[in-house]
């Protein structure tokens, strides 16, 4: 059995502020995407310049903050939040989506890129190489934070939580930190070394996303309000996954069409 480190949520104080390492990760989730971004740029290829860089990742944190929060009360606790409607300002009790977030970047990107008089996909295809680092900082962030642990199990892989009662569990977060950080952002980036067809990007990202986010939900815990949704075993998000791997599907025939069309 693997031994959990018991870190300490609180990386340091000034005073009466307490700077979590949840937070941290953030930033450096936020600043490694702006540094590949800022890289990127300069590509001759590139649709944006360093200072759009900055822009839309300003957007883009607006559309994983409002998007992730919402997302979280519709599809995780609508009940809860139809009658506590405060709460759902209250972040600071944790509570967000990716799923939501991703519809919020969505969002968010688009209204940047009709700005900039740019396609939507101009702006995804540009960044979906660098959002894996983000992912990836932010389920480590979960780790140290000892939350979203896994399903119990007897496999030498488990581990005890402080918060996940006395029985082993899976370290899913590292699962997830591995998968859909690191194994998808070397996809990813290796494909977009040079030119892509328009779409095609983005297309693996949400494919890719989705199946190693629906494989790694058999070993997460599902939400304690939700449970399993079907045959003993569904969560709500490989039910979210779903349609987001065929639409990356559908939008990858689309590309693929397009390009034989030329």
């Amino acid at each position: 059995m693997l031994v959990y480190p018991n870190f300490n949520p609180i990386a340091f104080e000034l005073g009466p502020l307490k700077v979590h390492w949840y937070g941290i990760m953030y930033l450096v989730g936020f600043i490694s995407t702006w540094l590949l971004g800022v890289y990127r740029s300069k590509k001759p290829w590139s649709p944006i310049n360093s200072e759009q860089v900055t822009d839309a990742l300003f957007y883009g944190a607006l559309g994983v903050i409002v998007g992730g929060r919402l997302g979280y009360v519709l599809f995780y606790d609508l009940s809860f939040y139809f009658h506590n409607p405060l709460q759902v300002f209250a972040i600071w009790d944790g509570g967000m989506s990716f799923h939501g977030g991703l519809i919020g970047v969505i969002i968010s990107q688009w209204f940047y890129s009709h700005k900039l008089k740019l396609s939507l996909f101009d702006l995804t295809d540009f960044f979906a190489p660098m959002c894996p680092l983000g992912l990836a900082a932010g389920r480590l962030g979960n780790f140290i934070n000892g939350e979203l642990w896994g399903r119990v199990t007897d496999s030498p892989f488990g581990m005890v939580f402080p918060t996940g009662g006395p029985l082993p569990r899976y370290p899913s977060q590292l699962i997830e930190l591995f998968l859909e950080g690191f194994v998808l952002f070397i996809i990813l980036w290796s494909v977009s070394l040079k030119p892509r067809p328009k779409m095609f990007v983005s297309s693996l990202f949400l494919i890719f996303y989705g199946l190693f986010r629906f494989l790694v939900e058999f070993f997460r815990e599902p939400d304690a309000q939700l449970g399993y949704l079907a045959w003993g075993w569904l969560t709500r998000g490989q039910e979210l996954c779903v349609p987001m791997i065929v639409f990356g599907i559908a939008l990858l025939v689309l590309c693929l069409r397009s390009r034989a069309k030329l």
